[in-house]
């Protein structure tokens, strides 16, 4: 069976090279006759799985040397928890609401502490980034916090926040190594890696190592202290091992492209492919206001519901899968990641003339 076009918002696609690297090493990893998926966390060949995918990281976002990188568990939804019981020191915190995940970040930030909305996308359904050149900060915030990019509504920060000297937090999920970024601006910048990085089940965290102390909220269990992971190199308790040899993988991959700068020209390239078919299409059109658009994460609509279901049902069957919107968006999306071909994005456009053409 030949490989579909899988526009999944995450988990989603990922290198096919990768895929079958690791296809290669199922039943033997490195000559150790085992598969990684049976390996001790504690051996010698995993430390070597990790602290290359670490050094890999590292190096494609030039990483300065007062920052951690964590391999965890949970998903990037923990983090919503794990990060006001870590950080907030006051007790009080300032959110950015640009869609369902910040909204839920901060939903969860109220258990902890007092948590502010100083800006949000809300009133017109996130379909834009709000200004963010002069928020009122509060004065004793512990952080900042913002979703960098939106993956169900398709907008993106193109420019960071003015937190007035506080610590930026950042959700970098589904926009994780699609381009270059300043790790220095942020206290903590995280993401899943199932959208752009690897297989579910694995969240990183980069976090600058003055925020990691033994002073957090009490009742914060262990598991959710930043301190317990760092000191112990992120193997306190067995990892998600596979995912993170998965995620060093891509880091190789990555890497062999050209870095992030490339990346960035690439993605630029796909994602300016298909938002240009959507700008000139009489049935087809974006949903976000141009200057916010995601490289990522494209949601698109025809205005009719019959006609979106049509579509999302003749693309399945010419091997387009995964188009279908968010629920609470409607209509179709196209995440269009690291690993997306450009030759997908280019089919795809071709698909909807066509499909434009016959039912208009």
């Amino acid at each position: 069976m030949s490989r579909v076009y899988n526009f999944s918002a995450g988990p989603a696609v990922l290198p096919e090279e990768v895929l079958q690297e690791a296809a290669d090493e199922m039943l033997d990893y490195n000559g150790t006759g085992m598969s990684v998926m049976e390996m001790s966390h504690r051996s010698k060949a995993f430390q070597e799985i990790i602290d290359t995918a670490e050094a890999d990281l590292r190096e494609l976002m030039n990483i300065p040397d007062n920052y951690k990188v964590l391999f965890l568990q949970g998903g990037a939804s923990s983090q919503f928890a794990m990060i006001p019981m870590n950080l907030m020191k006051n007790g009080v915190a300032d959110y950015i609401i640009t869609g369902q995940w910040a909204k839920k970040a901060y939903q969860e930030a109220q258990k902890y502490g007092k948590a502010n909305v100083i800006a949000s996308s809300e009133d017109r359904m996130f379909s834009y980034i709000p200004d963010c050149s002069d928020l009122p900060v509060s004065d004793d915030a512990d952080y900042v916090y913002i979703c960098e990019n939106n993956t169900i509504y398709g907008t993106k920060f193109k420019q960071l926040p003015d937190t007035k000297g506080k610590t930026l937090v950042a959700d970098v999920s589904s926009c994780f190594l699609s381009e270059p970024v300043d790790v220095t601006k942020y206290g903590v910048i995280y993401g899943g890696v199932q959208k752009n990085i690897g297989p579910a089940g694995v969240v990183i965290v980069i976090i600058r190592e003055d925020l990691i102390t033994e002073d957090v909220l009490a009742g914060t269990p262990t598991m959710f202290r930043y301190k317990i992971h760092a000191d112990a190199g992120s193997l306190y308790n067995t990892p998600p091992a596979y995912g993170i040899y998965i995620c060093g993988k891509v880091f190789k991959w990555l890497k062999k492209q050209g870095g992030l700068t490339a990346m960035k020209k690439r993605n630029e390239e796909k994602a300016g492919i298909l938002y240009d078919f959507l700008d000139q299409s009489n049935m087809f059109h974006g949903t976000v206001e141009a200057k916010d658009r995601s490289l990522m994460n494209v949601p698109f609509v025809t205005g009719d519901k019959e006609l979106d279901a049509k579509f999302i049902k003749e693309a399945k069957e010419a091997g387009f899968e995964n188009l279908k919107g968010h629920r609470s968006v409607g209509g179709m999306r196209a995440s269009i990641y690291n690993a997306m071909p450009v030759e997908g994005v280019k089919a795809l456009v071709a698909f909807m003339k066509k499909f434009e053409e016959e039912n208009m």
